[in-house]
This record gives C-alpha cells, sequence and structure tokens, in this order.
C-alpha cells in the first residue's frame, strides 16, 4: 500500500513537473520568430560573400571580428526587442516620435538607399546561386521576385512567418560545407580569440564589412517592427530573449563555417575570389563536388529568405516614417503605403540585376561597409532611447548593457575612422 502511495505521489509530481515544463515551451514556441529571422537573415548572400572573402583572403587572421560582430548583434537585437516591446512602434516610429518628423523621414530614408543595394545582392545572390546549375538569372530573378512578393501579399502573419522559418533551415548547409574541408580547429580557435588587423586598405575594409553585413541597420529595424507586428508584450520578453540569443548565434556560428571552408581550402591555395558564388565553384576541386553543391544551395535558400525580409524591413520603416504601424495581416487597400514600398523596393532591386553589367559584386560588397558607416546614428539613438526610463519603464536597460552598447559603438566608430585613413593615406 506505502508503494502505491508513493508511486501516485510520483506520478502526481512527474506530471506537475511535465505541465510546467510544457507550458514553458509553447510560452516560447509562442514568441520564436523575430530573432531567429532577423538573425539568420543576416546569412544573407552579400554576407556570405563578405564571409567567403574574409576567409579566401585572409584565413582566420580575421575571424575575431566575426565574433565581435555576433556579440554586437546579440546586445543591440535584444535592445531593439526591448524597444519594441516597450513602445508597442517600430524603431522609425520610435525615432520620429521622440526625435520629430524629419529624424524619421531621414532614418527611413537612409535604410531605403542601404536597403535597395542589399536586396540588389539578394537577387543576385539568387542568381548566381541557380546559373551553377544551368538556370538562367532570366528565369530565376523573376520567378523570385514573384515568388516572395506572392507570400507577403497572399499570406496572414502566420503563414508567412512559418514559411521563413522553415525556408531558414537550408542554411545547414554551410555547416556541412565547412566540415567536408576539414578544417584545423585550433587555427580557427586562435583566429577566433586573438585579434589581428593589417593596417591596409583591403584588410579594414573586410573587417568593417564584416561588422556593416552582420550589425546591419535594416536587421534593427526589422527586428523591432517584427516584434511589434506579432504583438508581443512585456511578459513575453524573458522568452524573446531566448529567440534573440539563439539567432545572433545561429549567425556567428553560419558564418564561422563559410570562413572555414573558404580558409582551408580558398587561401590555403592562393585562391581569392569576388563573390558567394564564385567560392562555391572553386570548391568543388579542393573540397569536393558536395561541398561546391551544399554552398551554392546555401546561397539560393539565403537568398530567397533576405530577397522576403529585406523589403519587409522598408516596407515597416517606411510606413513608420509616415506615422503608420506596417502590418503583413494587412492588404493593399488597408496598407498601401506598406505593401506598395515592398512591390516597389522588389521590383526596383529585380530590375538592377537583370541590366546586363551592372555592377553588382561593388554594389554587395560595398553596401556592406556603407551599412557600417550608417549604423553610427542608429546605434546611439538606440542606446539613449533603451537608457529612458520614461519610454522604457521596467525594460529600461541596465549599467552593464549601457557602457557595452556605448563600447561597440565606439569600436565601429573605430572602424569606419580607420577605413577613411588607409583610404587616403598613400601606400594602402
Amino acid at each position: 500500500m506505502a508503494s502505491l502511495l508513493t508511486w501516485q505521489r510520483y506520478r502526481l509530481r512527474a506530471g506537475r513537473v511535465w505541465t510546467r515544463e510544457r507550458g514553458l515551451l509553447l510560452a516560447l514556441l509562442a514568441v520564436v520568430g523575430p530573432g531567429v529571422l532577423a538573425g539568420l537573415s543576416d546569412d544573407d548572400p552579400a554576407g556570405i560573400t563578405t564571409y567567403s572573402i574574409l576567409g579566401a583572403d585572409f584565413g582566420y587572421k580575421l575571424l575575431w571580428t566575426l565574433l565581435v560582430s555576433t556579440l554586437a548583434l546579440a546586445l543591440f537585437y535584444d535592445l531593439t526587442v526591448r524597444l519594441g516591446i516597450a513602445t508597442g512602434k517600430g524603431l522609425v516610429s520610435v525615432i520620429r516620435m521622440r526625435y520629430g518628423k524629419r529624424a524619421g523621414f531621414s532614418s527611413a530614408g537612409f535604410l531605403i538607399v542601404a536597403n535597395l543595394g542589399t536586396t540588389a545582392a539578394e537577387m543576385a545572390g539568387i542568381a548566381a546561386g541557380l546559373e551553377i546549375g544551368g538556370v538562367s538569372r532570366y528565369v530565376s530573378v523573376p520567378l523570385a521576385a514573384v515568388a516572395v512578393t506572392t507570400l507577403v501579399l497572399a499570406g496572414s502573419f502566420h503563414r508567412v512567418e512559418v514559411v521563413l522559418l522553415v525556408v531558414s533551415s537550408v542554411f545547414v548547409t554551410y555547416i556541412a560545407s565547412g566540415i567536408l574541408s576539414h578544417p584545423h580547429w585550433g587555427q580557427a580557435a586562435r583566429g577566433l580569440l586573438v585579434p589581428d588587423l593589417p593596417f591596409q586598405r583591403h584588410a579594414v575594409l573586410v573587417a568593417t564589412a564584416t561588422l556593416g553585413t552582420t550589425l546591419a541597420p535594416w536587421g534593427l529595424a526589422f527586428i523591432q517592427s517584427y516584434a511589434v507586428d506579432k504583438k508581443l508584450k512585456r511578459g513575453d520578453w524573458k522568452f524573446e530573449r531566448i529567440d534573440v540569443a539563439v539567432g545572433a548565434i545561429a549567425t556567428g556560428v553560419i558564418g564561422f563555417f563559410v570562413v572555414v571552408a573558404c580558409a582551408e581550402t580558398l587561401y590555403r591555395n592562393h585562391l581569392h575570389v569576388h563573390d558567394a558564388s564564385n567560392a562555391a565553384v572553386a570548391l568543388a576541386p579542393l573540397a569536393g563536388h558536395l561541398a561546391s553543391t551544399l554552398f551554392a544551395v546555401g546561397l539560393v535558400g539565403a537568398g530567397l529568405l533576405a530577397a522576403a525580409i529585406l523589403p519587409l524591413a522598408t516596407s515597416y520603416s517606411v510606413s513608420e516614417a509616415c506615422g503608420k504601424e506596417g502590418r503583413i495581416d494587412g492588404n493593399l487597400r488597408t496598407d498601401p503605403i506598406f505593401f506598395s514600398t515592398y512591390i516597389t523596393m522588389t521590383a526596383i532591386a529585380a530590375a538592377i540585376v537583370l541590366i546586363p553589367g551592372a555592377p553588382l559584386i561593388s554594389i554587395l560588397f560595398l553596401t556592406q561597409a556603407l551599412n557600417a558607416i550608417m549604423l553610427l546614428p542608429f546605434l546611439a539613438m538606440i542606446v539613449h532611447l533603451t537608457c529612458d526610463a520614461s519610454l522604457m519603464g521596467e525594460l529600461k536597460i541596465g549599467t552593464i548593457s549601457a557602457w557595452a552598447a556605448w563600447a561597440t559603438t565606439g569600436l565601429i566608430a573605430i572602424t569606419v575612422v580607420a577605413l577613411a585613413l588607409v583610404t587616403v593615406l598613400p601606400g594602402n
């Protein structure tokens, strides 16, 4: 009898634990999306190209810049999600509210310029990845543009989010490519943890572009607006922090394996690349056709995911500059600014890629360095806003987070100044 009572107590206790754990899991799953999608979208064709060039030209020497970028990404994603949950508004809306309409329109204008170049880079990535398989860009780019536009125009918020999360699973191909290159883990760890930056223009440009492609202004605007569109509340924040951390870590891990794949093959054989598709082709004789194919598949999937999200980030920002909060659940009639911006951005980016002789590599790589320059005012405003107790309430950031955020902003400012110096000084 005693043993039966003991068993019943055990079952009751286990049931309570399972109920509590299941409740926590369901709460976490309910908020997943902003962090993971924003983080993985940073590993877009522009990002993959930047990481490929980093690995092919410098081996593991500049790998530490990716670690710094990933830590900065986790920090500022947390800040922007806090800001979105505390205010119920997107980043440009809060800038407009606190700093005036001119600041709001200027922020949206900067994002339009940078995002258009980056969206064109996403389309170029799709085209380049499929051209390896023999598909013409005059077929792949229009189909991609129609596909992502149809998804957003015809889908509900939940359906769009599920499709994008499923597409994001393609990034495991980069991890496989990196492993197939048989990396030297000790050298990779040293490059990750020991800073080394040659004072020459190309090295500083690649370091700056790595910061700009990982911690991109559009990503900060997107994650905050998306959290607002997802209707996250203050009680969701502790779970959303997990989503943000997972997204940032996934960004860094994928970038790490891209650098590893190119460092172990291209750098060791003194081969240089100009874009990610170039790297995919070059991998075939060095790491095998499987590694090359996986790299190309990842490029196409990354391009599709980012080609859907970049115009979304722009649509949110333009709507917010005009005093409205954009929402995926609307339509062209109820939210004309949001959806017309999405259609226009996608159409122009696709058209740029289809122009014969368009300098796509320059657009792709240099827009990432431009992102780093544009980051400075955005980061400064984000830190200032999240330190404001009257705006943030209980979600106001602490002293340590504030110092870390200002230090990150300072580091990016130093890289931008260094880039300017090595550009103008002779012999670089």
